[in-house]
């Protein structure tokens, strides 16, 4: 009987695991979808609008959660001289995220 919950517990352990992984894969795809949409606002293009996106991506290494990004892209927003609000970083980020799960899922 212990084999069974042993088996049951590891397969938790995976599912969890695999979940996580999503997840990362999911809010690093939001981050470049969000940066890349900056970009054209900001007027980039080419490699420079894929240099910003990943800049937007590794920001989000700072710290856990989303207010590294949101930090470093309203810094650039303001910068810019651009009328984006905090709230429609927040709401884009929402609907990139919803965007980047489905993404992954059609992979």
């Amino acid at each position: 009987m212990s084999d069974a919950f042993r088996d049951r517990e590891k397969g938790y352990e995976a599912k969890f695991q695999l979940d996580e992984e999503l997840r990362f894969k999911a809010e690093s795809r939001r981050n470049k979808l969000l940066g890349l949409w900056l970009a054209e606002a900001f007027g980039l293009k080419g490699s420079d609008a894929d240099a910003y996106a990943k800049e937007v991506v590794l920001a989000d290494l700072d710290e856990p959660g989303v207010e590294d990004v949101v930090r470093k892209v309203m810094a650039d927003i303001e910068t810019r001289g651009l009328q984006i609000s905090e709230d429609d970083i927040r709401r884009k980020l929402e609907d990139l995220l919803h965007t980047a799960a489905e993404q992954l899922q059609s992979e």
